[in-house]
This record gives structure tokens, sequence and C-alpha cells, in this order.
């Protein structure tokens, strides 16, 4: 298999998408991947990553190799864990303070920073709709994060993810409440859980 098919065989394996980490670790020449985009093979999608002419752009995949430190976050976690049924209009990511977030405020992303030591709280992998893995943080991480202060997450969006998160049958209420309280949100969360539970 020369280096081409070996990149369209890297793509089709990761539903129509290769990134230049995925063609460097591979050990193939990243000229290669210009030559497939001057076929029509690949078409260049953002920084770094290429796709299936036939496959659709998937926007959070995109953003989640741009910006490798973004941990998918608040309302666009919500969305990814099935907590809301909005689609979010700005993607919302975390990153860790210190981190120059200049080229970050130029795309749609809404953008948080928090202290180090809670920065990998809760991180998960979950897919996007397209089917592609990104980093988030988990329902009990995401659901204290929006009670803080600063998210502006509105109240019916809230509501309705603490009722949504009720009925999962994976809830964890300890986890939750250890986070709030590393998280600061304790009497935020047990108005919420008072009412729900």
């Amino acid at each position: 298999m020369n280096y081409a098919e070996q990149i369209l065989a890297i793509a089709n394996d990761n539903n129509g998408v290769v990134t230049t980490t995925q063609v460097t670790k591979a050990d193939i020449p990243r000229e290669y991947l210009r030559i497939l985009v001057a076929k029509g093979l690949l078409e260049h999608s953002a920084r770094g990553v290429y796709i299936i002419p036939s496959i659709f752009d998937d926007e959070m995949l995109n953003l989640q190799v741009r910006f490798k430190r973004g941990i998918f976050s608040h309302e666009t976690a919500l969305f990814l864990l099935d907590l809301t049924d909005r689609t979010p209009i700005h993607y919302s990511m975390t990153f860790p303070l210190g981190y120059n977030t200049t080229t970050v405020g130029l795309e749609n992303i809404k953008y948080y920073r928090v202290k180090k030591e809670l920065y990998e709280l809760g991180v998960i992998i979950a897919k996007t709709p397209s089917g592609n893995a990104v980093r988030l943080y988990n329902a009990e991480r995401t659901l204290c994060d929006i009670l803080k202060g600063r998210s502006d997450t509105e109240i019916q969006i809230v509501t309705d993810a603490f009722k949504r998160y009720t009925h999962l049958d994976q809830k964890n209420i300890p986890l939750l409440s250890n986070y709030a309280k590393r998280l600061s949100v304790e009497n935020k969360l047990r108005s919420y859980l008072e009412v729900l539970l």
C-alpha cells in the first residue's frame, strides 16, 4: 500500500477525516496530503484537518484539532451529552489559565478559563453528531459549570438539563456533590436537587 492509499485508509477508518498528526504518526510525509488535495481525493477542512469530499465537515472536530487544549463544556457539552435539545449557537470550550486565547476569541467559540487543578476534572471522550471523538466534560462537571455565575446559561436550559440528568440511569449524585464542592456551587446545586429528587 503506497502513502496515498495509507492516508485514505486512515481517513476511511476515521469517519472520512484524517489529521496531519495521524499522518505524521504513521511516518507518512505530509506532502502526500497536498497531493491528495490536488487530485480532489481530500479537502482541506481546517488547519491540520482533511476530509474525504463526500463527508460532511465536522466543525467540532476541527476546533478540537486546532485547539488541542480546549475541552468542550457548558452548552456544547450539554448538547453532546443529550442534556438539552438546543443546538449551541456558539461552541463552548474551557482552557487552563495561562493559555493564550487570542485566536480562540476570533472563532465561533465562547471560551472559559479555569485553574489548572480543575482543568482535567471530569474529562471524557464522546462522539460529535458526525461520529468523531472529541474531549468534553462529563454530565456532573457540566452541570456544575452551568451553575457558575459567569456561565450566563439561560435558566430554562439549566432547569431542563437537571431534569434530564435526574432521569439518567448513569447519574452519580455523590460525584455531582463532590464536583459542586470543588467548583464552589454547592448551595446552587442543593436548591436544584431538592426540587427534582
